[in-house]
């Protein structure tokens, strides 16, 4: 699309929709109080005060007066003004939200106020004006920029997707307002792809078919952002955390044990208190106890370090832990598996000589690609060298020389191991910087989850020595290393990555074993317990429901293998085996388990 032989980019296209939908909303509910309303990938969306409940059926209505509205040509009304007939103007059409923002405006020249916990260290700027735009109708507080005019969104195909609710200025203490999302795209066949692609993600989404596959679950007596795996979902786990410390034990890796709770002197130390600060849950007793629950479990690894003196005949030592952290977690950002308070950290430390750290971090590399590759994901994948903000330093902990020969030392081994990393600034961790690997899953969607990251400031926060050969203390090196990150955002991950059909080895139950009959039944049970006896997962059902019925039950449990036992079964050497997607072969008892303790062994995907 063009005007005056310019092409509007997407996002102001997008924006301008974000106003268009908001005169739409207030032609068709005039009394609407509105929030804000910016664009986001793919669209936009707006935060609404409404007195009367907006619906889906609702949103066929608003598009028609979207529509209607560009065929009429408003133009987009730029006007600066000062700030007190901004403030005279938004108070005659009743818009509280506009009037708060303005009011922040005035008194601390920004509308970000929100986001400072301590007002005394925002910077007061003088901001005498403000820009405002009109369409139709409806008046905003806002910079632009903006189309000239509705009928530059003529060529342009939206379409209204969902509603959810959002705290006003994100904060849990402001009134619930309703958000409405929009999708905006320039091509009609672009916007098409995009909704199938998000079908297809509804389909896949992992608290649908967590429930449907008896996964995980939550309770209202528990508490939200806290899941309860099932038995099912145990399996999965158990089966990730098998994997991942079978593959790190061979580099030298040994398991240990933390507990959750610790002294508020230990994150002090760490820099952790300063940098999760309301996240922190605090823990305390009649008897006088008071502790933090542990939001990481890095600096209580140090602390087993610490616990004896060590020679650098003793080094590298290397710990990994899986075991629950907790965060604060805003409640409205809590969902899922993806945000929880409660979160089950597969975690790694190596305490090594600066000599030893680059062949340290190219073994934890080895790991991510080897862990990765069994779970079908070492595919499209891209590296990030995550370095500091060099703007702002004050934001790290530790010398900047120290950051100087760690950012050089993760570059030398992105070179050597031709992991092409990109340089990143701002994404360090808050001691070191960082190798992060980014993944694509079966949607497209990026994911970053493994990551390593070299640190030279904590071991000197903690006094963390070793005997050198000539018998003097240097400090150690700390690697950081999650290489599945958290258990519950993986097995989100994997869920909708294989849309609940897993691999062989991950598969809670590995084969569903039902009998045509009663006659069927001793044969089944001895079928079950043999196969038992090699560690595969049965699931046997002698119901008396239909045979279709229950092949239709244990294929909506995406089970891998399915075994009838009929006359033919209980009488012949061969075992008709339905395979998930409805293949079908004749195997001997014998072959079948072969089969099936091969695959488990070779980790095959699906």
């Amino acid at each position: 699309m063009k005007t005056s032989n310019y092409k509007i980019p997407i996002e102001v296209l997008r924006h301008s929709c974000s106003h268009l939908m908001a005169a739409a909303i207030l032609s068709l509910f005039p009394e609407t109080k509105f929030g804000v309303g910016p664009t986001i990938e793919n669209g936009f969306y707006y935060d609404l005060e409404l007195k009367e409940n907006l619906s889906f059926n609702d949103f066929s209505k608003i598009e028609k007066r979207m529509k209607r509205l560009i065929s009429q040509n408003l133009t987009f009304e730029k006007k600066e003004i000062t700030i007190e007939e901004a403030i005279k103007l938004f108070k005659k059409i009743k818009q509280p939200y506009k009037l708060e923002l303005l009011n922040d405006i005035k008194k601390y020249g920004t509308t970000k106020v929100s986001e400072y916990e301590n007002i005394k260290t925002l910077k007061h700027k003088n901001v005498n004006k403000v820009y405002i735009y009109q369409v139709g109708d409806f008046i905003d507080l806002c910079r632009g920029p903006h189309i000239k005019s509705t009928k530059d969104l003529s060529n342009i195909s939206f379409k209204l997707t969902k509603l959810s609710g959002a705290y006003w200025r994100g904060n849990e203490k402001n009134k619930m307002l309703t958000r409405i999302y929009g999708l905006g795209f320039e091509k009609k066949e672009k916007l098409d792809e995009y909704l199938k692609k998000m079908a297809e993600a509804e389909t896949r989404d992992h608290r649908k078919l967590g429930k449907e596959l008896d996964l995980f679950c939550f309770s209202n007596l528990v508490g939200p952002g806290l899941p309860l795996f099932t038995p099912r979902g145990v399996i999965i786990i158990d089966e990730l955390k098998k994997e991942i410390e079978k593959i790190c034990s061979t580099y030298g890796f040994q398991r240990v044990m933390t507990p959750h709770l610790a002294k508020i002197k230990l994150y002090e130390l760490s820099g952790h208190a300063e940098k999760f600060g309301k996240e922190l849950f605090h823990v305390s007793s009649e008897q006088g106890h008071n502790f933090v629950i542990k939001p990481v479990l890095c600096p209580h690894h140090t602390q087993i370090y610490a616990s004896q003196k060590r020679s650098y005949r003793d080094l590298p030592i290397r710990y990994m832990e899986s075991e629950k952290q907790y965060r604060a977690e805003k409640s409205g950002e809590v969902g899922g598996l993806n945000r929880v308070y409660a979160i089950t950290i597969e975690d790694g430390h190596s305490f090594c000589r600066t000599s030893q750290v680059k062949k340290e971090i190219k073994n934890i590399v080895k790991i991510i690609k080897e862990f990765y590759t069994s779970v079908g994901l070492w595919k499209n994948y891209w590296v990030s060298l995550s370095v500091r903000d060099y703007n702002h330093q004050e934001n790290y902990i530790g010398d900047p020389k120290d950051w100087d020969e760690c950012e050089k030392i993760l570059e030398e081994v992105s070179k050597e191991m031709k992991l092409n990393a990109k340089k990143i600034e701002g994404e360090a961790a808050l001691y070191g910087p960082k190798l992060d690997f980014m993944f694509e899953d079966s949607m497209g969607k990026e994911i970053q989850i493994p990551t390593v990251q070299l640190d030279f400031a904590t071991p000197k926060r903690f006094n963390l020595v070793y005997t050198n050969e000539i018998g003097k203390e240097d400090f150690v090196v700390m690697v950081h290393r999650a290489i599945l990150g958290s258990y519950e955002r993986f097995l989100a991950l994997l869920i909708e990555h294989y849309a609940g059909a897993f691999p062989l080895w991950l598969s809670p139950v590995q084969v569903y074993i039902t009998p045509v009959g009663k006659a069927h039944h001793l044969t089944t049970k001895k079928i079950t317990q043999e196969l038992k006896e090699y560690g595969i997962r049965i699931k046997t059902d002698l119901s008396n429901e239909t045979i279709s019925y229950k092949v239709r039950k244990a294929e909506k449990q995406k089970i891998p293998y399915i075994l009838i036992i009929g006359d033919k079964e209980m009488k012949g050497r061969y075992l008709n085996v339905r395979a998930r997607g409805n293949k079908i072969e004749q195997l001997t008892k014998k072959q079948f388990i072969e089969k099936i303790l091969k695959e488990i062994k070779t980790k095959k995907l699906s």
